[in-house]
């Protein structure tokens, strides 16, 4: 019989014939009557600083156990995805958005033998690479292949975080597809898995390949112009490459995968008619602090222990004024990057090599904020306000995407730097000494200063003086929802797909791909 161990604590220095011991003990048996022990789930519990350990959770063989009633110790049920039965469609279905929630929907439908072609307006992953480390070093930006657009999507240049909050089984079939494709074997144990910027674009490639062995097609520099509809049915897309003359491509199909900063593509939508709303979502800047101050806050005197690499942290408070302030999409060991995606426009992110071995952490440090802060109506409300941020942020650094800074114990005080301290910013192009509330609103500003008060109450060292803020994070998820219904297609547009983050469904790689591959059955259950 297979049995699943869960909540076994192994020692920091803890090897698998441990584990394998403790799995033994725990079933009431001897050692040699534990077979193929599989580790399923590692993670770190730092709850008392004196105590660090692993809590992991394993399958295993043993043909008899004395398990007295132990609530943690169940029968292994195996997971298997299977993919829907379905017939040839009459026309190639169309995948436009080539990021993690196109990438998986592209994936099924490939692999069902639906032969999809996608539409990406960025480059391949290789020559995506090549623009934004150009982009880095000079400040010249290249609007169609950025950190937000082309293979892989943003989440190519991230920490390439794969843990996620959603408890569909499809994220399963994610992690093994991506481990597959050459992710760290780790992922599809770690309670927090990750891929790293380094690693991601490879992975995302090997997965591009394997579509296209399966008979799908990718059509790098084309970007979805318009969508063809007939008695309130697709009927095709209109795709205007790079280079070349515009054309049609006819299907009853289409994935609309675009991600978060697709806002032209937004204004076309509203144009035709789609449905769209608002969408809260939240804005702050990139909070940098030095590695090894998280380390100690988080293990103690484990801190430099090599099984444990870089800390991590996730905090959140709650103000009395009704707004939540948090962190998101937190790089260990990582740096803060420059993530515009249009002319004048300045936007950061974060990013970390799979080692996470870097000098400094960084994460979001985010505000809420709802249609009713955006100043204006209408679906696109949000991007306008994101887009006066950016180019405030812009000017504030002084043009060329130099990035606005600002010493933590300034931005407290209420005055501008001056300065940088111990804290070396990580970001490129360059930076520029600042007061970040001459590119936030002021009850943002005002906001993210009592939540970085209290956010130390909770990690010690957060409010560190020298710690960098650098504006503006405000691309955290999507501004618009595009509405759907139960079947996962557009209430106006029948064969119209909203997927993934873009569309306002999803929140990460993983529970993007994961709606991928839902919206991917959809298609394939109505063949």
């Amino acid at each position: 019989m297979v049995y699943r161990i869960t909540d076994i604590h192994l020692p920091l220095d803890g090897t698998m014939e441990d584990l394998s011991n403790l799995a033994a003990k725990r079933l009431g048996v001897s050692p040699g009557e534990v077979r193929n022990l599989r580790l399923c789930r590692k993670s770190v519990d730092a709850r008392k600083k004196s105590e660090v350990h692993f809590t992991c959770t394993v399958e295993c063989e043993c043909s008899r156990a004395r398990i007295r009633g132990d609530r943690k110790i169940t029968e292994a049920v195996p997971y298997r995805y299977e993919l829907p039965d379905s017939r040839p469609l009459p026309m190639r279905p169309v995948v436009v958005g080539f990021g993690p929630a196109g990438l998986f929907a592209a994936l099924i439908l490939a692999q069902a033998g639906q032969r999809p072609i996608v539409i990406e307006r960025g480059e391949p992953v290789e020559k995506r690479q090549k623009a934004v480390e150009h982009f880095w070093k000079t400040g010249e930006l290249q609007p169609q292949s950025n950190v937000q657009f082309g293979e892989g999507g943003a989440g190519t240049f991230s920490d390439g975080k794969l843990n996620t909050g959603t408890k569909d089984p499809r994220a399963r079939k994610v992690l093994e597809e991506l481990a597959l494709a050459g992710a760290p074997e780790e992922i599809l144990y770690m309670a927090k898995p990750h891929v790293g910027t380094d690693r991601l674009p490879q992975t995302v490639k090997n997965i591009r390949e394997t579509i296209c062995k399966l008979g799908g097609e990718v059509r790098f520099a084309s970007q979805m112009s318009g969508l063809l509809c007939k008695e309130n049915q697709v009927i095709g897309v209109r795709i205007q490459p790079a280079e070349g003359n515009p054309y049609v491509l006819e299907t009853h199909h289409v994935v609309l995968a675009v991600g978060h900063s697709a806002r032209d593509t937004f204004s076309m939508l509203e144009e035709m008619g789609i449905p769209m709303q608002p969408k809260p979502f939240s804005v702050g800047a990139r909070i940098e602090h030095p590695q090894e101050l998280i380390n100690r806050a988080q293990y103690g005197r484990f801190a430099q222990h090599p099984a444990l690499g870089a800390a991590d942290y996730k905090l959140a408070v709650h103000l009395p004024s009704g707004r939540g302030v948090y962190t998101f999409c937190m790089c260990p060991g990582g740096q803060v990057v420059a993530a515009a995606s249009e002319e004048g426009r300045l936007v950061t992110n974060g990013m970390s090599n799979f080692a996470r071995d870097g000098e400094n952490a960084n994460a979001a440090l985010l505000v809420g904020i709802g249609p009713e802060d955006f100043g204006s109506d209408g679906p696109l409300a949000g991007v306008t306000f994101q887009r006066k941020l950016e180019e405030k942020a812009f000017r504030l650094g002084g043009g060329g995407y130099a990035a606005p800074v600002q010493r933590v114990e300034d931005f407290l005080q209420n005055r501008a730097s001056k300065r940088l301290g111990d804290v070396k910013p990580t970001y490129r192009p360059g930076v520029t000494p600042s007061a970040l509330d001459g590119c936030l609103p002021s009850e943002l500003t005002e906001a993210m200063r009592q939540g970085i008060v209290q956010m130390e109450r909770y990690l010690h060292g957060f409010a560190y003086p020298d710690a960098l803020l650098t504006a503006v994070e405000s691309r955290s998820s999507s501004p618009v929802r595009i509405l759907r219904g139960e079947s996962l297609e557009s209430p106006v547009v029948k064969g119209l797909y909203p997927c993934g983050e873009g569309a306002g469904y999803a929140g990460g790689i993983v529970s993007a791909a994961v709606d991928g591959i839902r919206c991917a059955e959809k298609i394939l259950e109505h063949s």
